[in-house]
């Protein structure tokens, strides 16, 4: 084990000793947050520091059997015993790796998802209409509510446009890896000579804040309008200016609003949307700052960057971030990702196990 990375497990288990100190100090057990922040972060490295005190008794093992080498009586005995140890180090060392990886805090939140057509014309928004199915059959699987906040339909099907909130537990944390560009290859419905068209959607991926207050904003910096909303929705929806559009003017981002039925409702919605966009654009920027250390992550985090090919034809689809290709084309756009998200999801990690061994 690398000197720095026994270091710090070595200021883990002080920090475990101190915390039992103050966890068990009268101040503290008078101070319910205090009490609850300190109980948090012990639950949290208690884990790690159980390991690496395993660690280090193996190690102590190890010693022990090792003097035992140069009694010829117990020499086989000790060897065979070093080697059982020195796999169980081994394992050891790896699980500790893992544990010292940081978490996602926002992997357990619920997300937002925006997917508008882009290269191809009617047969990209045909393909977003593909793609928002493939969402919402994943979820269906996972148990996950998929609420539709707008949508602008395209002309032969499809959307232009459609947003959508996914809630469950872990969503974010099992689709933050769909932001980028995804492309069709395939026939289109429209063509006549039975030639293979390109096409694409542009997809992102945005946490849903939990506290409004993690962004903070000028009531003043928004522009709110009110309109009647169009299409499908009853007579209710058609009639009334429930629509809601929100304008932050300083960063031009605009959120429309107008699948609820009470504009009340829809104001709020779109207010979530708008925070999960500035939060991800803060997002970004830290990101960008850190790209060096993280290659899987939505690519290099450029939307425009294509992760992923579907080939009708060949029935294949291909994440070019890994490398990886399934032909199971069918299952996966009938929502099983689930081989998919756990490559994507282990390939990530191992790119941070890669980064925190350089350390």
């Amino acid at each position: 084990m690398k000197d720095s990375l026994r270091q710090r497990l070595s200021t883990l288990d002080e920090r475990i000793a101190e915390l039992e100190l103050r966890l068990a100090s009268q101040e503290v057990a008078s101070d319910m947050d205090a009490f609850r922040r300190l109980s948090r972060e012990h639950s949290e490295i208690q884990p790690t520091v159980t390991l690496f005190r395993e660690f280090l008794q193996a190690e102590s093992d190890r010693r022990d059997c090792e003097d035992m080498l140069n009694d010829a009586e117990m020499r086989d005995m000790a060897e065979s015993e070093i080697r059982g140890i020195t796999s169980r180090i081994d394992v050891l060392e790896t699980e500790l790796q893992r544990s010292l990886i940081p978490r996602d805090p926002d992997d357990d939140r619920n997300l937002f998802f925006e997917i508008r057509a882009g290269t191809g014309g009617d047969e990209s928004a045909l393909f977003s209409g593909d793609l928002y199915r493939m969402y919402t059959r994943y979820a269906e699987r996972r148990n996950w509510e998929v609420e539709l906040v707008s949508h602008s339909d395209g002309e032969m099907g499809g959307f232009k446009e459609i947003i959508f909130r996914v809630i469950g537990p872990g969503a974010y944390g099992a689709l933050k890896f769909e932001s980028g560009t995804h492309r069709v290859q395939r026939v289109p419905a429209t063509e006549s000579q039975g030639r293979i068209h390109t096409s694409a959607c542009t997809v992102a991926v945005l946490p849903e804040s939990e506290e409004a207050d993690e962004i903070t904003i000028n009531p003043a910096d928004l522009r709110i309008d009110t309109f009647r909303a169009s299409g499908a929705g009853g007579q209710h929806i058609n009639k009334t200016d429930s629509a809601v559009r929100i304008t932050h003017l300083p960063s031009g981002t605009v959120v429309e609003c107008q699948d609820g039925r009470s504009q009340h409702k829809n104001k709020a919605q779109a207010m979530s949307v708008l925070i999960a966009r500035l939060r991800d654009k803060q997002r970004q920027v830290a990101h960008d700052k850190e790209a060096a250390a993280r290659r899987i992550l939505v690519g290099s985090g450029d939307r425009s960057e294509r992760i992923r090919t579907y080939n009708f034809p060949q029935g294949r689809m291909t994440d070019h971030r890994i490398n990886l290709t399934l032909y199971k084309l069918d299952y996966i756009m009938d929502g099983d990702l689930q081989e998919l998200s756990n490559a994507l999801a282990s390939e990530h990690q191992a790119d941070q196990l890669a980064a925190l061994g350089d350390l």
